[in-house]
């Protein structure tokens, strides 16, 4: 009696092949979770960052100083504050800030409250840009609001 090959070969032969078609199947959705979780991390990172310079800028605009900050010295402090920090994918926009009431802390007078708003367009890097060319983009904003010294 003449054996070919070892014993139970073509087994493994067919179990390989059922890996192979299994990795295949399983890749685009773990790759798509990947990339999900990493468009999610971005986003969270660029509200992390706008809630900060919302707060910087609030903080800005109630110190007490003579003369007292404008609302485009206000808005400047939080556009400077996000101008390196956002995490983008190559086509940046820029941050709209608006700040209530629209003469500062000068205008609204001490103890009364200063609100700063800002919203942040995110297009999506991955996945994001594919479901914004579905939804439309995500708006991230961020509120703070300080009294006035």
């Amino acid at each position: 009696m003449k054996r070919h090959g070892r014993p139970g070969s073509g087994a493994r032969v067919r179990a390989r092949g059922s890996v192979s078609l299994e990795f295949v199947l399983i890749t685009p959705f773990l790759l798509m979770v990947l990339f999900g979780i990493v468009d999610v991390s971005m986003v969270l990172c660029d509200k992390a960052v706008i809630t900060n310079a919302a707060g910087e800028a609030a903080r800005q605009g109630v110190v007490l100083r003579v003369p007292s900050y404008t609302q485009t010295q206000i808005q400047n402090v939080a556009l400077a504050y996000t101008k390196n920090s956002l995490v983008t994918s190559g086509t940046a926009t820029s941050p709209t800030v608006s700040v209530t009431p629209t003469g500062g802390c000068a205008s609204a007078g001490s103890s009364n409250p200063l609100q700063v708003n800002i919203s942040y367009t995110y297009n999506g890097v991955v996945l994001g840009s594919a479901f914004s060319a579905i939804t439309g983009p995500i708006t991230v904003k961020a509120v703070a609001v300080k009294n006035c010294e």
